[in-house]
């Protein structure tokens, strides 16, 4: 574990190892955060934790460094309802980065506006007990209606045991919903344990679901090079292809036992999405779908039609 003076928690590498693996041209990293500067943006007197300052600069380098073109900023629960740290990341980023806020539900429309403006696409729910107090899920449901008309998506983070309690509430959101990192199954069980199947059960249940086939490092306990990860999401990659994103998860929140490789990481990518065609659906036409849809649109305009004669 790594902490500074003032006892807060560093959960990143330093020096990451330079992927084996590079990406496709104008890749997406789908799903990190930004800490702080906590001078700027101070942390919320609810978080569970108390990180180190993990700025768009560090983000940006690490992003340059990786292979990837873009970002998409997914509100710290450290920072709670106050977006400032993730808009001010995606302002500088030159219009490669969007994001997906956390949002108190009395939230008045034009802040949702202003957050549309600054970047956001989407908003987060996140019911994992150990981070955040409370989790009301008829209020959410609320949000969920209010940001149709913005074209936002749902982002729903929760963990595998209590996915049944979930799909009444899922069901009533009637935007798409992205779940983050699977729900949290158990990979050590395998492609067919029941965590995997419940979750393929939910994808089932509506074409309007997809999910971020992410976090290696949480997910497998055995670590590099993550082989039950690996078999578990492989075959979910080959089934939702269209409906799968990725993200490294940095500064990853939490992780400040057994700091996460992000090289490594990236290269676990060929070997859940193994060919270029899965690359490619994964890495940059879902993202680019799901966050810059006008700007994919214009670039499919122009490709040239291939000459059949």
């Amino acid at each position: 574990m790594s902490r500074d003076e003032n006892g807060r928690i560093r959960s990143w590498t330093l020096a990451p190892s330079l992927p084996r693996y590079q990406p496709p041209a104008g890749a997406v990293d789908a799903h990190c955060h930004v800490f702080g500067p906590m001078a700027d943006f101070p942390f919320s007197p609810r978080a569970k934790y108390l990180p180190q300052d993990a700025g768009p600069e560090a983000l940006f380098a690490l992003r340059d460094k990786l292979g990837f073109a873009r970002n998409v900023i997914v509100q710290a629960s450290c920072h709670g309802t106050d977006n400032r740290a993730t808009l001010d990341a995606i302002a500088k980023s030159g219009g490669m980065a969007r994001g997906v806020a956390v949002v108190d539900p009395a939230i008045g429309d034009d802040e949702l506006d202003a957050l549309h403006a600054g970047g956001i696409r989407g908003v987060r729910f996140n019911f994992l007990k150990r981070l955040v107090d409370d989790a009301p899920k008829d209020k959410f449901i609320e949000v969920a209606h209010r940001i149709q008309r913005l074209g936002w998506h749902v982002v729903v983070y929760f963990e595998a045991d209590i996915l049944d309690e979930m799909r009444p509430f899922l069901a009533a959101i009637p935007t798409l919903i992205v779940i983050d990192h699977m729900g949290r199954p158990d990979v050590a069980q395998g492609p067919d344990g029941p965590d995997m199947r419940a979750f393929r059960a939910l994808l089932d249940s509506r074409e309007d679901i997809w999910t971020k086939v992410s976090c290696p490092d949480r997910l497998d306990p055995e670590g590099p090079p993550y082989a039950d990860f690996i078999r578990s999401v492989r075959p979910l990659v080959e089934a939702y292809p269209d409906r799968v994103l990725w993200g490294t998860d940095w500064p990853h929140p939490n992780m400040d036992k057994l700091l996460p490789n992000d090289g490594l990481l990236v290269d676990v990518i060929p070997r859940i999405a193994a060919t270029e065609e899965l690359q490619q659906k994964l890495l940059v036409d879902n993202p680019m779908q799901l966050y810059w849809p006008d700007l994919q649109r214009r670039q499919e305009a122009v490709e040239p039609v291939p000459h059949l004669g």
